[in-house]
């Protein structure tokens, strides 16, 4: 049996956790995983439920956390490396920066045989400034030299990383698509949708529009609350927004929303009259998503947003902004509406259509679930990536030939 470690940032609600979660589980019965993890940052939900469920128990590196601190980082970088002189795996298998950097660099000293690394999106734009952009690159493409192997979740990424930001060389990438357990998403709609809008007081004929993410700057909500504004203005009382999620802009949005004359509720100050729901985070998604009918996603750079993928499973329609993979997770004008990034007026002419259209919310309800079950499945996931580790045990010569 051959050895994987794998790591992760931290387990938050989204598609990286969800990801390393079917990897742990489902691979071939010939690997072995351990699956190791950084510590949730505070204004996170914690998403520890998801492994549990499937009878796995990460191991929590303490000092690995989200924010750059040299003490902290080189504590957990020495904790790496104490755990693959002890784990002794064959690959290092790493997901999202931080532990891309720590775990990288700790398999490097250690000589581990094959090290991969899955981009679940990047930092090369919208984050920081062009300092601070150049210093990640030339890391990342440190790093990407002494890789093995690297994963990206669409061809568009790939064609970023490798073209525009030379991380590497185009043969080092190999396209893995996230892949998920869909079917709870068209399963008891009927019964989760009227628990979820029961819980809210929404009536019948209101348009329950969502958007699903962490509160940080670069989802982007303010265009998302601007465009839903202007569709208030002219459908009043036709919508409701809910902006599931939470983070450091929490306090940001809600001014946002005073300026824009929304009315809001919070978790603290409950009214389900008001204009905007803020229902901080909903581990429920597919009860979330049954309640929607239309899910928004506003950001400036993106990987392969898992709400995105749920909306359509749940025969949701998509408003989205065009960045990252975007195009790769949703069918254009067949589910999903798109505009270019922070083009507010494209944006909201986009919402306002589906809003006042019920058989355009209709005809984009329908081409996203056979698609994304056809794309993203966790079976297709597990066994891709299975056989990329087998190609790049073979390559180092590490494979038996009995297997």
């Amino acid at each position: 049996m051959y050895r994987v470690l794998r790591l992760i940032n931290r387990f938050n609600l989204g598609g990286p956790t969800l990801n390393v979660t079917y990897l742990t589980k489902f691979l071939a019965p010939e690997f072995e995983t351990m699956l190791v993890g950084g510590m949730k940052d505070s204004t996170e939900a914690s998403s520890d439920h998801i492994p549990e469920q499937y009878g796995i128990k990460p191991v929590i590196i303490g000092k690995m956390k989200r924010s750059i601190n040299p003490a902290n980082d080189i504590a957990a970088y020495n904790s790496i490396k104490k755990i693959i002189r002890e784990y002794k795996p064959h690959i290092v298998h790493t997901h999202a920066s931080k532990a891309g950097f720590l775990g990288r660099m700790a398999a490097i000293s250690c000589k581990v045989p094959v090290i991969v690394h899955t981009f679940h999106g990047h930092v090369f734009h919208s984050y920081f400034d062009s300092v601070q952009t150049s210093v990640y690159k030339n890391i990342e493409r440190y790093l990407g030299s002494k890789s093995t192997a690297l994963i990206t979740l669409s061809e568009i990424q790939k064609d970023e990383l490798s073209r525009i930001h030379k991380i590497g060389p185009p043969e080092k990438f190999h396209i893995i698509p996230l892949g998920f357990d869909l079917e709870r998403f068209w399963t008891n709609t009927e019964e989760k949708r009227a628990r979820f809008r029961s819980k809210y007081e929404l009536s019948d004929d209101t348009i329950a529009v969502g958007i699903m993410g962490r509160l940080v700057p670069i989802k982007n909500h303010t265009l998302f609350l601007q465009a839903f504004k202007r569709s208030e203005e002219r459908l009043p009382g036709k919508a409701k927004a809910f902006i599931m999620g939470d983070g450091e802009l929490k306090e940001k949005l809600l001014g946002i929303c005073k300026e824009l004359n929304l009315t809001y509720s919070t978790i603290e100050k409950p009214d389900n009259k008001a204009n905007v729901i803020f229902t901080s985070w909903i581990k429920e998604t597919d009860v979330a998503m049954a309640g929607m009918d239309i899910v928004a996603l506003s950001s400036l750079n993106e990987g392969t947003p898992v709400s995105l993928i749920e909306a359509q499973a749940a025969g949701k329609p998509v408003i989205s902004t065009i960045t990252g993979g975007i195009e790769n997770v949703v069918i254009p004008d067949k589910s999903a509406l798109l505009s270019p990034v922070n083009d507010a007026e494209m944006f909201s002419e986009n919402l306002y259509k589906l809003l006042n259209n019920s058989e355009l919310r209709q005809y984009l309800s329908t081409e996203g679930r056979p698609f994304v079950s056809k794309n993203f499945s966790y079976i297709s996931l597990a066994d891709n990536m299975s056989q990329l580790y087998k190609k790049l045990l073979i390559e180092k010569g590490i494979w038996k030939i009995e297997n």
